[in-house]
């Protein structure tokens, strides 16, 4: 039996890469991460968030000569774009939108798409933000921002009755992958200090896993969801509920009834919409447990 998955709108606590994207914007791709998301079932809960976005990348200092002609409009637009606030979601769209069809062989294009994408996401105008993500992936596959809210929002947006549920969970299943891969080889910048750069890289790491985990209980893979899952949850400085929910419905159709009791229980200690089902489930997993023999040793 598939679960609901339990979800709710945008919002909520994040984590993120801020600080990396913020150093290595100009020599690396940029990698925000977003800002709250829009669930598409119908219960609620306190599911963790994707982190609120980097800054796009600074425009060069004047005194940084350029080898190729610089265009002062060109640089001036995004200027405006660069210097609008984080919850400036309508201006960003407005700005971004003209900058790229103005512009759309400009350095920044890739950039102004990443930030399109969280700012599509923050409006639960999904469609836009799956145009905005592959037109920034076109451009630089290893745009880690754009990889993982993709990847994050699929699974907590498909349609299982969808007749592409498998070829789309496969499709976030490689963009979580392919994020990992690239923070792994990830270098520090030199901006952000050593603590800095593991601390932004663990949480992005952390979603990621949590996002994989999610896809594997949408693909009916309960040992592999569970793996992941606490992978997520192990690294993460704010453990998300949903994920211990989760956890404990696939650990309870493994049969690992005293690890879904303890995720259930852990489930429950966040105040919410999941709380009085965790503690139901907590107590069920308990009973199953005790009606079950112990397996023999070997």
């Amino acid at each position: 039996m598939r679960f609901p998955l339990i979800s709710k709108g945008l919002g909520g606590s994040g984590i993120g890469i801020a600080a990396i994207c913020a150093a290595a914007a100009l020599a690396f791709a940029p990698f925000s991460l977003g800002q709250g998301y829009g669930g598409s079932q119908p219960a609620p809960s306190q599911q963790q968030q994707p982190a609120q976005p980097a800054k796009p990348a600074a425009p060069p200092a004047a005194q940084q000569a350029e080898p190729l002609k610089v265009d002062p409009e060109e640089e001036k637009a995004y200027k405006a774009f660069y210097d609008l606030k984080f919850d400036a979601t309508d201006q960003t769209i407005q700005l971004g939108e003209q900058f790229v069809q103005k512009y759309p062989a400009s350095k920044y294009t890739e950039q102004v798409y990443s930030h399109l994408t969280q700012a599509y996401f923050d409006k639960q105008q999904f469609e836009k933000m799956y145009a905005a993500g592959d037109k920034a992936l076109a451009i630089n596959k290893d745009d880690v921002s754009v990889l993982v809210l993709i990847g994050w929002v699929i699974p907590h947006r498909i349609d299982p009755n969808d007749i592409e549920a498998d070829r789309r969970l496969t499709k976030a299943e490689e963009y979580e992958k392919h994020a990992l891969a690239v923070l792994d080889a990830m270098p520090k910048p030199a901006a952000i200090s050593d603590e800095q750069f593991a601390k932004s890289k663990t949480a992005a790491q952390s979603q990621a896993h949590s996002a994989l985990g999610l896809i594997y209980y949408r693909l009916q893979d309960p040992a592999k969801s569970v793996d992941e899952l606490k992978k997520g949850a192990g690294t993460a400085a704010n453990p998300d509920p949903t994920d211990y929910y989760v956890m404990g419905a696939e650990l309870t159709q493994l049969k690992r009834y005293p690890e879904a009791a303890d995720a259930y229980e852990k489930c429950s200690k966040t105040p919410g919409g999941l709380q009085d089902r965790c503690k139901q489930g907590a107590e069920q997993a308990k009973k199953q447990a005790a009606a079950t023999p112990p397996t023999p040793k070997q």
